[in-house]
């Protein structure tokens, strides 16, 4: 063999071993721990199941949620009546309630966390990389709303200005924006004194460009493990302004409206209220195992 050959023979061994070794990137090593997790990917595959449900399951019953059955009042669940999940004490049909509920509760608990998810990230943000005086200040009206009883502020809320739906979003974000705030605030606080943001800072950029470009992507991860407990946290709470007659109104209805209903005729018609408990139970289940793969997967420690 020629001197030529074997280094060409060399130099195709050295290219081939580069391809073979590629570095991963964070994000394709979290979302290779990530899928490892059973616990999470059972949560989202389930949550994805009842997603779908809550979408096309009302489509798929002879009854809509105005149609009221005067023969089976309080009737158990049946295949021969098409009264798949029961009825209630209207006559209306369980299983199409149960799934437009599912539609409400979770798009409350998604609208809801956007809205908390805005205000407390630009809000921490802001008050973790200016510091100083207005860092102070802007932290102590957090701690003076902590104070506050924040579900009897959304109580207040909507006794005042009405039971919109819009406005249950709008109410529950804005009280649930707080600890999100000083998530971001905190990681923006150890983030600021890296190399790249004085660098940035060297080439001219402005706080705003910063923040926005340097900043937040690197606070990111905290926030999206806190965005999916708070999403369930979130419908709890529509829940219990549901159960205490303060959430949506007629004729949306939601889980925490069925639940309520149910509590009345427990004990003679019990699938009233286990049906949409038992669902609200899974995806508040299903919520806290795709948090908690999250939080494993984004754990720079388990690197």
């Amino acid at each position: 063999m020629s001197l030529f050959a074997a280094q060409r023979d060399a130099h195709n061994a050295l290219l081939e071993g580069a391809t073979a070794i590629q570095g991963r990137s964070l994000w394709q090593d979290a979302s290779r721990r990530f899928k490892a997790n059973k616990a999470a990917m059972a949560g989202v595959m389930v949550l994805g199941l009842i997603t779908f449900s809550a979408i096309v399951a009302p489509s798929l019953s002879a009854y809509s949620i105005d149609d009221l059955d005067w023969m089976n009042i309080n009737a158990p669940p049946s295949l021969e009546t098409g009264h798949w999940f029961g009825t209630d004490d209207t006559g209306k049909d369980l299983f199409v309630l149960t799934w437009i509920g599912a539609r409400v509760s979770l798009a409350i608990g998604v609208m809801t966390t956007a809205v908390a998810l805005s205000i407390g990230v630009i809000y921490g943000a802001t008050a973790g990389y200016v510091g100083g005086q207005t860092d102070n200040t802007m932290m102590r009206f957090v701690d003076v709303l902590y104070a506050l009883p924040l579900l009897f502020f959304i109580i207040i809320l909507v006794t005042v200005f009405g039971r919109n739906i819009y406005l249950v979003f709008l109410a529950i974000g804005c009280v649930e924006w707080l600890t999100m705030a000083r998530i971001v605030r905190g990681q923006t606080l150890s983030v600021k004194q890296k190399e790249y943001i004085e660098a940035a800072r060297a080439s001219g950029a402005g706080s705003a460009v910063i923040i926005s470009r340097h900043v937040l992507p690197n606070v990111v991860g905290p926030v999206i493990v806190y965005v999916t407990l708070l999403v369930p946290t979130n419908i709890l709470v529509e829940s219990y302004l549901s159960f205490l007659g303060l959430g949506v109104k007629e004729p949306l209805t939601s889980w925490g409206v069925l639940i309520s209903r149910g509590v009345n005729t427990i004990e003679s018609a019990p699938w009233l209220m286990l049906i949409p408990a038992i669902l609200l139970a899974v995806t508040m289940f299903c919520f806290n195992f795709i948090g908690d793969g999250l939080r494993d997967a984004l754990d720079p420690k388990d690197r």
